[in-house]
């Protein structure tokens, strides 16, 4: 018995090392695909929205169906393929230098990252015993989180030594090395002994409980307020991704210095994620989570108009703290609250793509109608953000109680 757990330990460790990898590759390139637009194609904020916002949508339904397809066929079969479609989609750009073709190289490769995540969630929940769950939910958020961060610290840095062409070789190693390490995963996984299969206990621990008596606010309640605030922080997050590299040309920031400065905020949300896991004071506190989505708006709103380096440095410690308690609401609200489904972690990854499509298209379309507004896509974006702080407070003082979850 301890050799089986040991074996499921080990296949696990490695499914970290496989989402660690897809974090660093597909950030750098996701993240800094708007620089390049800019600096080859001329792009201006508006267009990088635009971009963003077609990122977005398209992730979103891509990540439905991918989950979909991650269950039927199985998540090996899903990881593979959407290596592979990333991989043999984003290696050409390296020496293509037309802008249609790079439209259709990044929206592949969308596709194809939409088929990896749902993946990689399912294969870390649902690869373990049942009580390890929110030991490796923790770990997954560290690993995904921290890797990201630290491919938007050293992205500006490569592109700056290497080249754009770096931008699209670097990512496209990765996937081909992630080829090779999910085939022997896959190979561990048939010779491992088929354990039984691992159900959701029907019984919470008394710890957890008392956490969910904590508050005369339901559980279902707080499911539903931490997946409305989720794709709501996406939004931000989005629209902060698409705006930095104008933030940098105002502030006479270098795209290696843009990388350094502006990964602060991605570093603070795998700290909390540290945090958060360790520390269960913040689990069905309403106060939390609303204190969380304030830090997150009012940062937001001050990175976009933020007059000073020094105020950006600041305003992102804020954002993210916020981001990253809401985010790990909603994975922990929808751990402990109904039951899990195969096919949930598309809709999770859905969801996400929602929101980043929602803030780059409301800014866009803001800058449009009001080009001497310089800040009206952040006005915009903000009087969103204020509707949704409207309903969660709904939500949690509204005296209609759901009776099931």
């Amino acid at each position: 018995m301890n050799e089986k757990r040991s074996q499921a330990r080990k296949l696990v460790n490695g499914y970290f090392l496989v989402e660690g990898l897809n974090s660093f590759a597909t950030t750098l390139y996701f993240y800094y695909i708007y620089w390049f637009t800019g600096q080859t194609f001329g792009f201006t904020q508006v267009q990088n929205f635009l971009l963003a916002a077609a990122i977005g949508l398209i992730y979103g339904v891509a990540s439905v169906l991918g989950g979909r397809f991650a269950q039927r066929r199985g998540y090996f079969s899903a990881l593979k393929l959407g290596c592979a479609v990333m991989a043999l989609a984003i290696a050409p750009g390296a020496f293509i230098l037309s802008l249609p073709v790079h439209c259709i190289i990044v929206f592949i490769g969308v596709c194809g990252m939409a088929l990896t995540w749902p993946s990689l969630e399912a294969l870390v929940s649902e690869g373990d015993a049942p009580e390890h769950l929110p030991r490796n939910i923790g770990i997954y958020n560290l690993v995904w989180a921290a890797s990201g961060a630290l491919a938007y610290f050293l992205g500006g840095s490569m592109i700056k030594a290497w080249s754009f062409r770096s931008l699209f070789l670097v990512p496209a190693a990765i996937f081909v090395l992630q080829l090779v390490i999910i085939a022997l995963l896959e190979r561990a996984k048939r010779l491992q002994p088929q354990p039984a299969h691992h159900a959701l206990p029907s019984a919470l621990p008394d710890e957890e409980e008392g956490e969910r008596s904590r508050s005369p606010v339901p559980p279902i309640t707080f499911l539903r307020m931490a997946w409305l605030a989720n794709p709501l922080a996406y939004l931000t997050i989005g629209t902060v991704v698409a705006v930095i590299p104008a933030l940098a040309n105002n502030l006479k920031l270098s795209v290696a210095w843009a990388g350094i400065i502006c990964s602060i905020w991605q570093f603070v949300r795998a700290g909390s994620f540290v945090v958060l896991w360790q520390w269960k004071g913040w689990h069905y506190r309403f106060r939390w989570l609303v204190a969380a989505y304030v830090a997150m708006a009012a940062s937001f709103v001050t990175i976009l108009i933020a007059p000073s380096l020094a105020v950006i440095i600041v305003a992102q410690i804020f954002f993210g703290l916020g981001t990253g308690l809401i985010y790990y609401s909603s994975l922990y609200y929808s751990m402990h609250v109904g039951e899990a489904r195969g096919d949930h972690g598309g809709v999770h990854e859905g969801m996400i793509g929602v929101g980043s499509c929602a803030g780059p298209a409301i800014s866009a379309a803001s800058l449009h109608l009001l080009p001497s507004h310089a800040n009206s896509g952040a006005v915009a974006v903000a009087m969103v953000l204020f509707g949704g702080w409207g309903a969660l407070m709904w939500l949690r003082y509204s005296k209609r109680r759901p009776i099931t979850a």
